[in-house]
C-alpha cells in the first residue's frame, strides 16, 4: 500500500508549512508538502481540533542512526514512561523509531524498516531522503469491526497480530494505523488520538473505494 495524499486540518498553514519546510528540510510548495511519492495537504482546520494527530515518515533502514542524529540537532525526541527515546521492534515489524512533536501537537515519528531497501546515501543525513509518509493514526469505536472493513474494502491485513485496541492494518511502505479512541498514544502516552479532518488517499489492492468515520471525522479513498 501507498499513502499518495493526506489532507491535514492545521490552526495555521503557513507556520506548518514553515516548519516542515526549514525544520524537517521538505519541499513545500503553497500548502503541499512532498515526502517521496506522498504529499501532505495543508488546509485550515476551521475549529477543528488538532492536537493527538499521528503521523510517521519511513526512512531507509541504513542511514537510520544519520536521521536519528539529524533529527536530535532540529527538536528534542520523546520520550517513553522509562526514559527511552529510542524503540526497536522484532517479530513482524523488523523496525527501529523515534518519536518527537511537531506543531499544534502532531505526533510524529521517524521509522526505519529493515525489509525495504536500502539507501546508496553516505554522508549526513538529510530531509529529502525520507521516502515517505507510511504511518497515520485512526481512532475508532470498534477496532476489530473496522479492520475487518479495512480488509474487506480495501484488502489491507495487519502487519502484526491486531489486538482489540490496536490493529496496523498495511505493510512496510504504509499503514493505517487502527486504534481505540480512548487509548493514548506511544511512547509519552498523554495525547489521545485524534483525525478530524483527515482525508487520505491510497493504492491499495482493490481499487476505487473508500471508508470512513463520521464520528472520528476521518475519511480514506483509495484508487
Amino acid at each position: 500500500m501507498r499513502i499518495r495524499n493526506l489532507t491535514l486540518p492545521v490552526s495555521d498553514p503557513d507556520s506548518v508549512a514553515r516548519y516542515f519546510r526549514d525544520a524537517l528540510q521538505l519541499p513545500v510548495h503553497e500548502y503541499q508538502v512532498v515526502i517521496g511519492w506522498s504529499t501532505i495537504t495543508l488546509a485550515s482546520a476551521d475549529g477543528r481540533p488538532v492536537g493527538g494527530v499521528h503521523l510517521a515518515f519511513n526512512v531507509p533502514d541504513n542511514r537510520f542512526a544519520e536521521a536519528m542524529s539529524w533529527l536530535r540537532a532540529r527538536t528534542p525526541l520523546q520520550r517513553s514512561p522509562d526514559g527511552n527515546d529510542y524503540f526497536a521492534l522484532e517479530s513482524s515489524w523488523q523496525s527501529q523509531s523515534v518519536y518527537f512533536t511537531g506543531p499544534d501537537g502532531l505526533i510524529l515519528e521517524l521509522i526505519g524498516r529493515r525489509r525495504l531497501p536500502a539507501s546508496s546515501h553516505v554522508g549526513p543525513f538529510d530531509g529529502g531522503e525520507l521516502t515517505c509518509l507510511s504511518e497515520v493514526g485512526l481512532p475508532v469505536g470498534d477496532v476489530p469491526a473496522t479492520q475487518r472493513v479495512l480488509a474487506e474494502r480495501f484488502g489491507l491485513q495487519p502487519l502484526s497480530d491486531p489486538s482489540p485496541v490496536f490493529a496496523p492494518m498495511g505493510d512496510d511502505e504504509a499503514l493505517l494505523i487502527v486504534v481505540d479512541a480512548t487509548r493514548h498514544w506511544f511512547p509519552e502516552q498523554v495525547d489521545l488520538p485524534n483525525a478530524q479532518g483527515l482525508a487520505l488517499e491510497i493504492e491499495a489492492p482493490h481499487g476505487a473505494v473508500e471508508v470512513a468515520d463520521a464520528g472520528q471525522g476521518w475519511i480514506v479513498r483509495s484508487r
